[in-house]
């Protein structure tokens, strides 16, 4: 009886109105490879179901352990609806987020990110001019301007860092970045007292104050690719160089070159231009194939990047020569 009352009570109290944030809500991926094959089961051993190609959008329902091996750097696999999975190594994680144009922009510029799984950037602000660059989410652009097309669409004008180029893209599908979202992280504690440690053999960022562990995360350091083996060095640094954009480009592409427009949140920490920086070319962090650099997702790129010296201004594409945060590169 007990029970039954307090089934009846519920039924005619007003209900609790709770509310749970589904972290697949909206969640897409983009293929970021030349082709990739949706299997039936978070494995590789199972039955093709469709073929994606580069830059298609995948909804993300779910995620799933492969237990094909257990000592692989990465066993994630994502369910796409009901009709298969995909690995995730071979996927960015994106969204669809348009915001509305800011209008006024200082002479200085603003920083803005892709908000939207990739747009294309044009010569000019005419949706049938030439396309410059196809630039993807979370990518990082400078805005110089913005105008207002004849059919009503808002367009930032964005510079091209390397070649010194003015392009043009949708407004709505860049996202101006806040100064509460750039403030220094742990500004209380005293650069001496920090460190960054990059774990080679286990693909890990370790970052520590006062030789307590405040944040870790996988990378992609040095690998074997198509044109030959590239190594990241060991040995002590400091991140000297700093910039929160950067067109990185370098080599044949058809051959292990690359050309990035809007790579984010760059910290250089050799001459040569060897650098931690956010990538959006894959999501396979926890096993060497960079040309280098130290891959991380552009999350815990952005998080080491507010954490460490120099500190950027807003105002500023870049910060060099200051004293920065020391980075040690051990086996």
């Amino acid at each position: 009886m007990k029970l039954s009352g307090l089934g009846l009570a519920g039924l005619l109290a007003p209900p609790l109105n709770f509310k749970f944030d589904d972290p697949f809500t909206s969640q897409q991926g983009r293929v970021v490879t030349r082709i990739l094959w949706m299997l039936d089961r978070p494995s590789t051993k199972g039955l093709p179901v469709r073929l994606c190609r580069r830059d298609m959008l995948l909804n993300i329902t779910n995620t799933a352990i492969s237990d094909d091996d257990p000592a692989a750097h990465n066993r994630v696999w994502y369910q796409i609806d009901e009709t298969g999975y995909v690995y995730s190594g071979n996927v960015q994680p994106v969204r669809t987020l348009l915001t509305p144009p800011t209008m006024n922009i200082p002479k200085e510029g603003l920083l803005a990110e892709v908000s939207v799984p990739f747009t294309d950037a044009y010569e000019l602000p005419d949706k049938t001019s030439n396309v410059a660059y196809r630039i993807y989410f979370e990518s990082t652009h400078w805005i110089k301007s913005v105008a207002t097309a004849a059919d009503g669409q808002v367009w930032y004008q964005i510079r091209d860092d390397k070649w010194d180029k003015l392009y043009y893209a949708r407004a709505e599908h860049l996202r101006v970045m806040t100064a509460e979202e750039l403030a220094p992280l742990s500004p209380d504690v005293p650069n001496r007292s920090k460190k960054i440690q990059v774990r080679l053999e286990d693909q890990l960022v370790i970052a520590y104050e006062n030789n307590q562990s405040v944040f870790v995360s996988p990378v992609s350091t040095g690998g074997v690719l198509r044109i030959g083996t590239y190594t990241t060095p060991t040995g002590s640094f400091k991140t000297f160089y700093k910039r929160p954009s950067r067109h990185m480009a370098a080599g044949d592409i058809a051959a292990s070159g690359f050309d990035l427009p809007g790579v984010p949140w760059v910290q250089y920490i050799t001459e040569g231009g060897i650098s931690f920086h956010g990538t959006y070319w894959h999501n396979d962090f926890g096993r060497p194939r960079s040309h280098g650099c130290i891959n991380l997702s552009t999350e815990a790129a952005k998080w080491l990047y507010r954490w460490t010296s120099p500190q950027v201004s807003m105002t500023k594409e870049f910060s060099h020569g200051s004293v920065g945060t020391n980075v040690e590169i051990i086996v």
